[in-house]
């Protein structure tokens, strides 16, 4: 049996969990197996805020795909939002209701990235910060945004209450972009409270 595990590794390389695990060792993060909800997650804490890593599955009826998926509840000051995607991930679904798109002034990243927000000035205040588009940069597939609730089957949030939020199709197991990912996050977390469209305290919220 050992044999047979051993070769399966040496084919496929290590497994989500051997690779979230050691993830989770190296950034002072906790990977939990089989968690409450029953499904895998690691959870790094970053000041006063929770940021869950995890899977999840979507079906199409007659298909289904895995995505993964970090999110990280904050205490939303001024009601900002937006969704950052590479070029051409929104590009059949045109605008979104209270948003529009959005220019940062750098050729780059405008070129490579479609933002829309509720705010420009504060999403380019947001967006001056050279290591949040570095590490957006990092990521190959992003779909990353600001999100008030997750709906009839996820956490209701309090008032006042939304979550940073990224997912993409499939299952990421490269160290780089995962961790590249939370830097993002912690990054974006603290540039929220510092441009005043967060508090840094605890949003009081148990993700499910």
């Amino acid at each position: 049996m050992k044999e047979k595990v051993s070769k399966r590794k040496s084919v496929f390389g290590p497994s989500k969990d051997e690779i979230w695990t050691q993830i989770a060792a190296d950034i002072g993060g906790e990977f939990i197996e089989g968690s409450f909800w029953g499904k895998d997650v690691l959870i790094y804490k970053h000041g006063e805020w929770q940021i869950l890593l995890d899977t999840y599955v979507v079906s199409t009826g007659t298909s289904s795909f895995p995505l993964t998926r970090m999110r990280a509840p904050f205490i939303n000051k001024d009601g900002l939002y937006f969704k950052i995607s590479r070029e051409g991930f929104f590009s059949s679904i045109g605008k979104f209701f209270g948003m529009q798109d959005i220019e940062i002034g750098d050729p780059f990243f405008d070129k490579q990235f479609i933002i829309k927000g509720s705010d420009p000035e504060k999403i380019k205040l947001l967006l001056a910060d050279d290591r949040i588009k570095g590490l957006c940069q990092t990521q190959p597939k992003i779909h990353l945004s600001i999100k008030d609730d997750e709906g009839w089957f996820g956490t209701d949030f309090p008032e006042g209450v939304d979550e940073l939020y990224f997912e993409c199709v499939g299952v990421i197991k490269e160290t780089a972009l995962l961790k590249a990912l939370f830097g993002l996050f912690c990054l974006i977390l603290q540039r929220l409270v510092q441009i005043d469209s967060a508090y840094a305290d605890d949003p009081q919220v148990i993700l499910k």
